[in-house]
């Protein structure tokens, strides 16, 4: 299927891991500084290897993890949950937080920019 090799670029490695649905957004969050690797922030195409921590921002949702092994093409989501290992504080941390989303959902979180007219009536509605 895929060969294991020993480094690949960092954008490719949190594609092929489907932490990201396109490498573009991979490397445009890695650009941001959304990526850090050993923390520290890097350029996309800074090499990532098996034994390096990542914290990648995602949205909401914050992963801390160990780079475990590195394939060269984007696999199922059973290979690719194979290519890393998340540490028990990010798990905690991201279970406490989708149960907090569970009982409270902040209005303002699916609001991409500047609230449009529609936006703002919906908001104005939820302060009522």
């Amino acid at each position: 299927m895929s060969n294991i090799i020993k480094t690949a670029r960092i954008d490719k490695w949190l594609w092929a891991a489907r932490f990201f649905k396109t490498r573009s957004m991979a490397t445009h969050a890695v650009d941001l500084g959304r990526v850090l690797q050993n923390e520290q922030r890097v350029k996309p195409a800074h090499d990532v290897k098996p034994g390096d921590m990542l914290e990648i921002h995602h949205g909401e949702q914050i992963w801390e993890v160990q780079v475990m092994r590195i394939l060269d093409v984007r696999g199922s989501a059973t290979v690719a949950q194979t290519m890393y290992e998340e540490t028990t504080v990010s798990t905690a941390r991201r279970q406490k937080a989708a149960e907090d989303r569970k009982y409270f959902r902040e209005p303002t979180a699916h609001i991409q920019g500047r609230p449009t007219k529609r936006d703002r009536r919906q908001l104005d509605a939820t302060r009522d």
